[in-house]
């Protein structure tokens, strides 16, 4: 089965508005067997959105809109998926009932018509109901093919996926098993990985897929395939995967699970070993600290984080001695692993994770020079740190940092397991 996105709206087409709801219905189409094949960004124009709908219609099996559902004028995607099926609006009792008990809860000002007038859907589709927001969805088919709306606000749209569209999606086609399995590996590029596994590669059987998948400081490995044998298949590649780990053993840091990220990887981790983490940042900001607490879950493993990025910072509420400072530099390894020490103790955790460096373009309060950054890590049974250096752009610095923490975290987490 072969799905397209539309996405609906000028905000994405000029930047103001990063498109997540793309990478989110695509991923969950996955899950159930679904691929897509093409996303498509257009305009809040009705000859645009009726162009995009008729090519996904000649390419899709399903096509899925979002945005453009809002009470406002430039809002036009219902009235125009009614002109593209022929048909008209009319108002759902149903929606309007669920708009009124919305308003009636949450919302303290009048409820106007025009928000009244979000119960009108053409009359040919089937309501999706939104419990979050007052704009719909919207479920119709024409001949095999399957049109859906869905609101463009991130939370709405994405109830209407997990609780409304995946269920009939899954009810009305008989999907294959999609399977990806994703390797992290660090401290090896992209083209010196492909040289390495090269033999294996040439070997691998055609109906499984092999991505690079290179990122600031790391590299995926992902290994895709399809069919209606789930067992089957998980053996299959489970056979590629204990044929290709030889060549990477000492680069390999584990496995990607469903979420698609090594902090959640490090997060259950953590939380199965019942094991807790603090982190001091210097030129990393907050954003190792970051990584982990966008997830939930969070704080069944963090104990909390600092951000001391001035060097009397350091020293006030890390401790770190001054002494140690003017001896080695506030980008050292003697104060990376300080920091670590101090964080470890503040917080009282099992693993501390510290961050000091040089992010550019000036050098600051260090002679290190730019891009020169120091990542400690502290247990209960030691410390040590690594320096590395990640060039002179700026924010190439601060995020190969991060990924350096969260990898050196990574393999000592499981070097104890």
């Amino acid at each position: 089965m072969l799905a397209e996105i539309i996405t609906i709206g000028d905000e994405l087409l000029i930047g103001q508005v990063i498109d997540t709801n793309s990478a989110f219905i695509a991923k969950q189409l996955n899950k159930i067997g679904v691929s897509v094949y093409q996303i498509t960004s257009v305009q809040d124009e009705k000859e645009h959105i009726l162009k995009a709908m008729n090519e996904a219609e000649n390419r899709a099996d399903i096509i899925i809109l979002t945005g453009g559902l809002g009470p406002t004028k430039d809002d036009i995607t219902k009235k125009t998926i009614a002109e593209y099926f022929d048909d008209v609006l009319v108002k759902n009792d149903a929606v309007l009932e669920n708009i009124e008990s919305i308003w009636k809860q949450h919302v303290r000002t009048r409820l106007l018509q025009v928000n009244r007038d979000q119960a009108l859907i053409p009359s040919k589709s089937k309501p999706l109901m939104n419990t979050l927001g007052t704009a719909p969805g919207m479920w119709m088919e024409k001949g095999e093919k399957v049109f859906v709306s869905l609101p463009g606000v991130p939370y709405e749209m994405q109830a209407l996926v997990e609780n409304e569209m995946l269920p009939k999606l899954k009810e009305k086609y008989h999907c294959p098993y999609i399977l990806h399995r994703t390797l992290m590996v660090y401290g090896l590029g992209e083209s010196d990985l492909a040289e390495r596994i090269e033999p294996w590669e040439n070997e691998l059987p055609k109906h499984i897929k092999l991505a690079y998948l290179p990122n600031l400081g790391q590299m995926r490995l992902r290994l895709s395939t399809r069919g209606f044998d789930e067992v089957l298949l998980k053996k299959e590649v489970e056979e590629q995967i204990n044929k290709v780990l030889p060549y990477i053993k000492d680069e390999f840091a584990g496995f990607e699970d469903d979420e698609g990220s090594v902090e959640i990887v490090i997060a259950k981790q953590l939380t199965k070993m019942g094991k807790t983490l603090a982190i001091a940042e210097s030129c990393t900001g907050g954003g190792v600290a970051e990584r982990f607490t966008v997830n939930s879950g969070a704080s069944a493993f963090f104990k909390g984080g600092v951000v001391c990025y001035a060097t009397q910072s350091k020293i006030n509420v890390l401790n770190v001695p001054k002494s140690l400072i003017e001896a080695h530099s506030v980008v050292s390894s003697q104060v990376a692993e300080a920091m670590a020490e101090n964080a470890l103790n503040l917080f009282q955790s099992d693993y501390a994770i510290a961050t000091t460096g040089n992010a550019g373009p000036t050098k600051g309060d260090s002679d290190a020079e730019v891009g020169a950054v120091f990542v400690a890590i502290a247990t209960k049974k030691g410390i040590y740190s690594q320096k590395f250096n990640f060039g002179n752009l700026r924010l190439k610095v601060i995020n190969k940092a991060i990924n350096k923490a969260l990898e050196m975290l990574l393999k000592e987490i499981f070097k104890n397991t």
